[in-house]
């Protein structure tokens, strides 16, 4: 039997990442109450979203210059299961509409799972071992991204590139344009994100309140406070949102 989801696969897959990507012939559990689940189906996606799924998709795949990664003998399921989105599940009157995420229907994010078919007899089956046996999974996709391959996990969520603080401790990831305090509106809040990766708050005039590492990624800030708590933020230009408060960073000029 030749083998699937190889390195090479992958290799194909990471170089052709601007390009769209087909995984053909395989069981595909949509998790959408109209479309249901097929067999010997095809998963497009393109742009980090689900583009197509259904038979016969391989036909247009060289017109589209797809990289194509055979999946037979295998069941897709959805990555991330969200039962809101099953409740809330409107019809279109002429189409399946949308489940939204949790689901493999087009248009909504690639979050999408891989298993042999001898691990997913059925749509519980395979559920229940992807929940439980997470090693089994030949692929995991999200956001159309391979983060585990053949078994082997690539990038997992909880790693990030880290610096070196002051003190000889592990600090977090740092955008230089970010560094500096940031204040809330109502000056009860202040944020100091330092060049080492670190933060240390002050509130209502209580200094070090909170104090820890943080990561940024992207428009993201991540929060690991020394007590041992997780918390984020969002930047959004020149504000940061966090917790509720809309803070701006304090002009050193």
């Amino acid at each position: 039997m030749t083998e699937i989801f190889t390195s090479a696969d992958l290799d194909a897959v990471l170089t052709g990442a601007a390009r769209p990507l087909l995984l053909t012939d395989a069981t595909v559990h949509t998790l959408n109450p109209v479309i249901g689940t097929m067999e010997h189906a095809d998963v497009l996606i393109g742009a980090g979203l689900v583009v197509g799924v259904g038979p016969g998709i391989i036909t247009a795949a060289e017109d589209d210059d797809a990289v194509v990664i055979r999946a037979t003998g295998t069941t897709i399921i959805p990555a991330v299961l969200d039962i809101s989105a099953m409740l809330a599940y409107a019809p279109h009157p002429e189409g399946p509409g949308t489940a939204g995420p949790g689901t493999l229907t087009p248009g909504v994010p690639a979050h999408l799972a891989v298993l042999d078919d001898a691990d997913a007899p059925d749509l519980p089956t395979a559920l229940r071992t992807s929940l439980t046996d997470p090693g089994r999974l030949r692929a995991v996709l999200r956001d159309g991204v391979p983060i585990a391959w053949g078994g082997t996990v690539l990038a997992p969520s909880s790693r990030h590139p880290a610096t070196t603080d002051a003190d000889g401790g592990v600090a977090g990831r740092v955008d230089p344009d970010r560094v500096g305090v940031w204040i809330d509106t109502e000056d009860f809040l202040h944020q100091e994100l330092t060049a080492d990766g670190r933060y240390d708050e002050t509130r209502g005039g209580r200094a070090h309140a909170y104090q820890g590492r943080y990561w940024i990624d992207g428009d993201r800030i991540d929060y690991l406070d020394d007590l041992g708590f997780w918390a984020f933020g969002q930047f959004d230009g020149d504000t940061l949102h966090h917790a509720g408060y809309t803070m701006r960073r304090k002009d050193v000029r």
